[in-house]
């Protein structure tokens, strides 16, 4: 089996590739799988605000000519940065056609057969709509009822952000004003667990199950 390197925009989705998708990519026999922060700065880490960041963490990571290993990447789709080719990406008619044409160009402006970029549709939080259980686990008997309300709403939690109001962080922050992010966003995935997550974010699902694949 391959290693498995992951870039990732914060330290939310650090904790999650560790906590959730390690564990069960390790299910599966990819025993090695290391989240790593966009370098912004020679000292700053963390955040996706410029495409370069993270073209440069991966090409420093696809300078070793070794074959064994994969580069991926974690990232939102909401208020994503630029990337290469938008003549391409912008005239798309869905979200989800924007984010297949942006991950298509990543791709190709890589150009490395060890590298599989990945954009999560909107965002993180998305996927912890996938069951009312982590909300209902730390959120209040009302706020567990309004996501519930979201969760019955879109039958895809991927499809949630109607507006940019609309993105699953705002709305959770509409619900809970205090919602934080790192601490609450994790322990609400535990909650759901990995296996509820699959079943209903099918591009999710497809991107863990191609990382097993080319890992093999």
């Amino acid at each position: 089996m391959k290693r498995l390197y992951i870039i990732v925009e914060g330290q939310t989705e650090q904790e999650f590739v560790n906590s959730m998708i390690a564990p069960y990519m390790q299910q599966h026999g990819v025993y090695t799988v290391t989240p790593l922060l966009i370098r912004t700065s020679k000292t700053g880490r963390g955040g996706f605000v410029n495409y370069e960041h993270l073209k440069n963490d991966a090409k420093k990571l696809l300078s070793s000519k070794k074959s064994d290993f994969v580069v991926s990447t974690f990232v939102d789709f909401f208020r994503i940065p630029e990337v290469p080719q938008k003549e391409r990406w912008e005239k798309k008619a869905t979200h989800i056609e924007q984010v297949e044409e942006m991950e298509q160009c990543i791709a190709e402006d890589i150009n490395d057969s060890r590298f599989i970029p990945y954009i999560q549709l909107h965002e993180f939080e998305a996927l912890l709509f996938s069951s009312n259980k982590g909300f209902e686990s730390f959120f209040s008997e009302d706020n567990a009822k309004d996501t519930q309300h979201i969760i019955d709403t879109f039958s895809n939690p991927e499809d949630i952000n109607t507006t940019p109001a609309g993105a699953p962080s705002k709305r959770l922050l509409a619900i809970k004003d205090d919602y934080d992010k790192v601490i609450e966003g994790n322990l609400i995935a535990l909650e759901v667990g990995i296996n509820d997550i699959l079943a209903k974010c099918p591009r999710f699902r497809a991107w863990i199950e191609k990382l097993i694949e080319t890992c093999k």
